[in-house]
């Protein structure tokens, strides 16, 4: 496993990363989160050994990254920022230089080349000149380096950034298919990515961890997790959404026009709270012509903004 122990960092009088401890293991896909300035980047290239930590540790593969740096770093794929390639190399040259660095040679070296290549989708432009690429084959060609020589770690830092959708899946999907062999940390600031890629999430806010969780864990705790949206034709009986607002287990309630005639929206007092069963009861009694009920699962953008600023307040419950 990679396992990160009291991880500090100091520039001067300013703590980037602040005392952070967590654990990665094998098959997991962590998502590393934050605001712009929170500390990812520098904490990622303190597991990767880039940057040495003011204090603290990380440990890959049971090897101290600060004692043992260079058995740790070859057992990791590192992916940085913007990662930079040799724009007028081939991309087979390129997988073939990077190769040699890593002490490959012969029919071994070649094989390692190859089998990056296929494995993120390379083969059409194998012998075109990296600078000729679009920005998707291009961070393809980044992804290939940093899994060329099979780690059993890997660490990247915004993995789709810049990328457009078909790409970004494209890229994705590569993880996803590495990930039951590997441990796996991926900064993004895409709340779409953790949903679509991450097992687990790990938010970092002025170098500090707030919180440590699985995406379905997170939007629980959203303040519209378990929220009623119901959408009522023709008109709505009279009293019915007052009656709706005075029940027990019911915070607020929310009524706004819809084509289709209303729309009913209610938010229980205490996130997940079943409030659905005595809202549909009540409005079936009163005569309510209901079209469709949905049960909301809750939002990361509200539970991120929630976790990392101090005005979220009351305003996150009432997004839609």
């Amino acid at each position: 496993m990679i396992q990160v122990s009291q991880l500090t960092k100091r520039f001067d009088i300013r703590t980037a990363v602040d005392n952070v401890s967590f654990a990665v293991e094998k098959g997991e896909i962590l998502g590393f989160m934050g605001p712009n300035g929170a500390g990812k980047s520098t904490t990622m290239r303190m597991i990767t050994g880039y940057l040495p930590p003011s204090s603290g540790t990380a440990v890959i593969g049971g090897r101290d990254i600060a004692q043992d740096g260079l058995s740790a770093r070859k057992m990791i794929g590192y992916l940085p920022e913007n990662a930079p390639v040799y724009r007028e190399m081939t991309v087979q040259g390129f997988l073939g230089f990077i190769a040699e660095v890593r002490g490959f040679a012969g029919s071994r070296r070649r094989k390692a080349v190859s089998d990056a290549i296929e494995k993120c989708f390379l083969t059409e432009v194998g012998n075109q000149s990296i600078g000729t690429l679009s920005k998707g084959f291009k961070q393809r060609v980044c992804f290939a380096q940093c899994i060329l020589h099979d780690p059993p770690y890997l660490i990247l830092d915004e993995p789709t950034d810049g990328l457009d959708p078909n790409q970004k899946h494209e890229v994705r999907q590569m993880i996803r298919n590495m990930s039951a062999e590997k441990a796996v940390i991926l900064s993004t600031h895409i709340l779409d990515e953790v949903d679509a890629v991450c097992t687990r999430v790990i938010i970092i806010d002025d170098g500090k961890l707030v919180a440590d969780d699985t995406p379905d864990g997170l939007r629980k705790r959203s303040k519209t997790h378990g929220a009623v949206s119901m959408l009522v034709s023709e008109a709505l009986p009279e009293g019915l959404a007052e009656e709706i607002g005075r029940l027990a287990d019911v915070s607020e309630y929310q009524v706004s026009d819809d084509p289709a005639g209303f729309r009913l929206r209610a938010f229980p007092r205490q996130p997940g709270l079943p409030i659905a069963p005595q809202i549909l009861s009540l409005a079936s009694n009163r005569g309510a012509r209901i079209q469709s009920v949905f049960v909301e699962q809750g939002r990361l953008d509200e539970v991120f903004r929630a976790i990392t600023t101090s005005d979220a307040g009351d305003s996150s419950t009432r997004s839609v």
